[in-house]
């Protein structure tokens, strides 16, 4: 099994995400401030913290996705993306292990098919920690 990304200082709820999340600028900010949540949503056992950056989503300290603000599009990225299942293609990438997609205001989005990437990374985790 591949080895796990792991962060210090995870929280239940990290209040320099929401500041961060709060300070990027109108259309690419609320995006983000949805994706974001949509990985909260994922458990009650989820946690967070600023990584390089950007927001990420955590079981513990075992990071499973981050979002993150361009110029001119939104990033959300999965430390394990390599290895979901992707029948959509919705996935960017030629690292070892992680990918994202690409959103932003011009670009199509298949909402379902990327809903179901974040929760595939979720149980992803919960896996290779050894709880599901």
């Amino acid at each position: 099994m591949e080895p796990i990304l792991r962060f210090n200082g995870t929280s239940e709820h990290d209040p320099a995400v929401d500041a961060w999340l709060a300070s990027r600028a109108e259309p690419l900010g609320a995006i983000a401030r949805h994706w974001f949540e949509r990985l909260r949503d994922c458990g009650d056992d989820v946690r967070e913290v600023m990584h390089d950056g950007c927001p990420t989503a955590c079981i513990d300290d075992a990071g499973f996705a981050y979002v993150n603000v361009f110029r001119a599009h939104v990033n959300v990225g999965f430390f394990q993306g390599a290895g979901l299942h992707d029948p959509k293609r919705l996935l960017q990438g030629t690292g070892k292990r992680m990918r994202h997609v690409k959103l932003g205001p011009d670009r199509e989005l298949d909402a379902p098919a990327l809903s179901a990437l974040v929760a595939a990374a979720y149980v992803d985790i919960k896996r290779r920690l050894g709880r599901g």
